[in-house]
């Protein structure tokens, strides 16, 4: 099949909506790595997320909503995997929300009771895979996997709500990040804030991919990348300013690597979401949004 096949997409009522054609492969699934940019040397990066999250900070304008946008992207394209979006500002993943089972706004109690439902789903799955004697599920299984992306994670744990909401909503992420990998759950988190308070250490190492873009200090970037690097000359202070998107990608036991994240415009993102939400509409993912609603 032809890589670079159009697929039609259902018409749109308005004149000024985007094409109603997207260039697909012939099927994607979480368990393909997902194509994160390039590296310095121009070569393509990709990143294998199954059994893994992902943990994104760097300073405002950094180019970090535009990295989670393009996991997002990838997981919204694969039949195989429910989207759980936390977003305190709305905009950044609202582009997704008709393909999402969930999406949770400026709503720290929404945040938490759904936090609580992947954690009900998690303890689930283990159940299930204590009663077959397994490990892990596989891409077989009959459930899918879940992705759980979070853009500012401050929102929830530091600003919205009082002390004990902020607590709980940082406990229950804990808990899914250090459990969730082996049944399919992956957590992609993104902040603006990478201070000690917003991501303690025992909440960093849990991930195996940290992506820390431009930071202000050696500091915060050694708070998502290790304690450490600055001192060895991996600091994503030294990443220009100008230079959005680009940023030091660590995993675990490895070393930092110089990339620079694909960018998806606007445009792209409408384009590549209604074909999702079309596509998970007709196999029965998710319900159309008024359906959802009312529910």
């Amino acid at each position: 099949m032809d890589l670079t096949t159009t697929i039609e997409l259902p018409a749109h009522n308005r004149p000024d909506d985007p094409p109603d054609t997207v260039p697909v492969a012939p099927g994607l699934s979480i368990f393909d790595p997902v194509f994160l940019g390039i590296d310095e040397f121009g070569q393509a990066v990709y990143l294998p997320m199954i059994y893994r999250n992902i943990l994104i900070g760097g300073e405002p304008g950094a180019g970090k909503s535009s990295l989670l946008n393009t996991i997002v992207g990838h997981a919204a394209l694969c039949p195989d995997v429910r989207l759980c979006l936390l977003d305190g500002k709305q905009v950044e993943l609202g582009l997704w929300k008709d393909a999402a089972d969930v999406f949770v706004g400026p709503d720290i109690d929404h945040a938490i009771r759904t936090l609580r439902r992947v954690q009900r789903v998690m303890d689930n799955r283990y159940s299930f895979l204590l009663s077959r004697r397994r490990r892990k599920i596989g891409p077989n299984d009959l459930f899918g996997q879940i992705l759980v992306a979070c853009d500012e994670i401050a929102y929830f744990s530091a600003t919205a709500g009082d002390e004990k909401t902020q607590k709980l909503f940082a406990a229950l992420l804990r808990d899914i990040v250090a459990r969730g990998r082996a049944v399919g759950i992956i957590v992609a988190a993104a902040t603006q804030r990478p201070s000690s308070d917003i991501i303690p250490t025992s909440l960093r190492d849990l991930f195996a991919w940290r992506f820390a873009g431009r930071c202000t200090t050696d500091v915060s970037s050694d708070i998502v990348l290790g304690h450490g690097w600055a001192a060895r000359g991996f600091s994503s202070n030294s990443v220009d300013p100008n230079n959005q998107g680009a940023g030091f990608l660590i995993a675990e036991g490895g070393i930092p690597a110089l990339v620079k994240a694909a960018y998806m415009t606007d445009a792209d993102i409408i384009r590549v979401a209604d074909y999702a939400t079309w596509t998970r509409r007709r196999s029965g993912l998710v319900a159309p949004a008024d359906l959802r609603t009312a529910a």
